[in-house]
């Protein structure tokens, strides 16, 4: 895996921060200049940015160096100017995108509440009521297939091997039995009819002990453990272990408590991905599902939890049976997960997104920055230079932003790896500047 910020580092901000400075200790950039030309002071000067002037005029700038200010490896982020090789974006680090307009997508907005994918997850609870002795592992632990997890004590277990334990030496009577029989018959001494019966009594047994067993094992013990127990360590303990690897995602166990089997004592599985589970109403339903039939349905949703973030998804299933009270559908949302954030249980606003016939100019959402509350987006100017230039947003959708102003359409703009420009053009923040 590359390691993108050094590289960037070394390519963009790698550069001289020394500034050439006044007598008064100041420092000016190309708008400072223009406006003291102009009778302003150098504090007011300080405060024009890049974005309010026109492009040819930031052009046009020369800096103190005697050079234009955009070609200037020292000055040019004064102008808002970047200078980005092609290699950048053959290597993946920038890639660019022509601004044009697409087909608007109509939002509808649902409630939901996140869940665990139920198909990466396995539920555990007790086979029977019980009475928690130990818990052997902790919340967030990874645990493999077949790792002690509960261990439970419960009268029916207890039973459970009494019935094993005595099924077990019934079919040791009856084998030694059998044996006798057959060894009699051989010396001519038991009937053929003695021999049926014990062999009888012997394949009774056998079912008996396979049936104590399987008992047993719905119940939660395992087979080496059944095979393992004697009349000596019987006690009404089983201990329960993860069918599955993962991790530990819900823990509700603790020692001394007192369990039933309708119960979720623990949630071990992978939470990478969740599902959102969403009501849609019957008035909906129509058009929710043409547009599922004819194509992906992209999703956006937002909790309390993470003000101002929006998470995306894909409409993946719409439920079979309409509540009668509420007279809505469960849909269902599949949303990446990364880090664990999405936690089950937390409620979310969810808009999806359905065809529609209005178009408007948009970039892919990642092309948007921002800087003191003013959006803005890396257009390319000519050559290998980008300057940065002033937007005007309005709605969004997954992975789009509409620009309500600020793009004529048909620019070349940075769409992915634009942050890594706008690091280098603020640096002017940290005071460096060139002077007359």
């Amino acid at each position: 895996m590359r390691i993108i910020g050094p590289i960037i580092v070394i390519v963009l901000a790698a550069l001289p921060f020394a500034a050439c400075q006044k007598g008064d200790g100041l420092s000016y950039g190309a708008g400072a200049r223009a406006a003291q030309a102009e009778g302003q002071s150098p504090e007011a000067a300080a405060e024009i940015s890049d974005l309010d002037l026109p492009v040819d005029t930031l052009f046009a700038r020369a800096c103190g160096h005697g050079v234009k200010t955009f070609e200037c490896a020292e000055c040019r982020y004064e102008v808002g100017v970047v200078k980005a090789p092609p290699g950048l974006f053959a290597d993946g680090l920038f890639r660019e995108t022509k601004v044009a307009s697409r087909r608007v997508e109509q939002a509808l907005t649902l409630t939901g509440e996140v869940g665990f994918d139920e198909r990466r997850v396995r539920h555990m609870s007790v086979p029977a009521d019980c009475i928690i002795r130990r818990v052997h592992a902790v919340l967030g632990d990874r645990v493999a297939a077949g790792q002690a997890i509960l261990e439970i004590e419960s009268v029916a277990v207890g039973e459970a091997e009494e019935d094993y334990l005595a099924a077990r030496a019934l079919l040791t009577l009856a084998r030694r039995n059998h044996d006798r029989v057959a060894e009699l018959q051989r010396e001519g001494i038991a009937s053929e009819r003695e021999f049926f019966e014990a062999r009888q009594e012997l394949e009774a047994a056998d079912i008996r002990v396979g049936a104590a067993l399987g008992k047993l094992m719905r119940l939660g013990m395992s087979g080496e453990d059944a095979a393992a127990l004697t009349p000596d360590v019987a006690r009404g303990f089983v201990t329960l272990r993860a069918s599955a690897s993962g991790t530990v995602l819900s823990l509700r166990a603790v020692p001394g408590k007192a369990a039933g089997p309708d119960e979720s004592l623990a949630v071990i599985g992978d939470n990478s991905t969740v599902w959102v589970s969403a009501d849609l109403y019957e008035r909906d339903l129509r058009r929710v599902a043409r547009s599922c039939a004819s194509g992906t349905v992209p999703a956006a949703f937002e909790t309390s939890a993470y003000p101002g973030e929006t998470f995306s998804g894909t409409v993946d299933f719409i439920g079979p049976v309409m509540d009668e009270v509420s007279h809505t559908v469960k849909l269902r949302i599949k949303a990446p997960n990364p880090g664990g954030r999405l936690l089950a249980g937390m409620f979310v606003t969810v808009r999806i997104f359905l065809p529609g016939d209005e178009e408007t100019a948009a970039v892919p959402e990642t092309a948007v920055l921002t800087d003191e509350g003013r959006s803005f987006v890396f257009v390319r100017h000519h050559d290998d230079y980008y300057v940065r230039r002033p937007v005007e947003t309005g709605r969004t959708w997954p992975d789009w932003t509409e620009i309500v102003a600020g793009l004529a359409g048909g620019e070349t703009i940075v769409a992915d790896g634009s942050f890594l420009m706008k690091s280098d053009v603020l640096r002017s923040k940290m005071g460096a500047g060139c002077a007359d």
